[in-house]
């Protein structure tokens, strides 16, 4: 009787590693639309984007010339990466009950078109889109962020 619990106890372990794991990295977003050459860089592998892959903090999103990717994150924001655009999703959490949460991204080189979602809407002292340069807080509900050459970092 002991011999099958302990056996039953490790089955247990090892499956629920697995479950941990995925609760942990939950996805932020998911790309809706890919124009041309997308990847997305997360821990040490580079991913073609395609429409459907879901997208997790410390991403970085990063376009070709000539291309482009809507995502859409979990409360409902739209962000459209244009060309020759590094986008790094540094940190998102979002409670879909309360719409508390926080939103810090950063825009290294290129452009990013934001149409703010739920968490903007309710707490927009919890969003923060950044360049190298410069730091900004959200307080309308559509804007546009370009980054020049003599910015671009990284």
């Amino acid at each position: 009787m002991r011999k099958q619990a302990l056996q039953y106890a490790a089955v247990l372990a090892c499956g629920c590693a697995p479950a941990i794991d995925a609760c942990a990295a939950d996805a932020i977003g998911v790309v809706k639309t890919v124009k041309g050459a997308v990847h997305i860089e997360r821990t040490a592998q580079n991913l073609d984007a395609i429409v459907g892959s879901e997208v997790y903090s410390s991403d970085r999103i990063v376009t070709g010339p000539a291309s482009s990717v809507g995502i859409t994150l979990r409360d409902n924001t739209l962000l459209s990466e244009g060309s020759s655009s590094v986008l790094e999703l540094n940190h998102f959490a979002f409670n879909t009950t309360t719409h508390d949460g926080a939103l810090d991204a950063t825009i290294r080189r290129g452009s990013l078109a934001v149409v703010d979602g739920k968490l903007a809407k309710a707490h927009p002292e919890a969003v923060r889109f950044s360049t190298p340069t410069t730091t900004l807080g959200v307080r309308g509900t559509e804007f546009i962020i370009e980054v020049g050459d003599g910015e671009s970092g990284r």
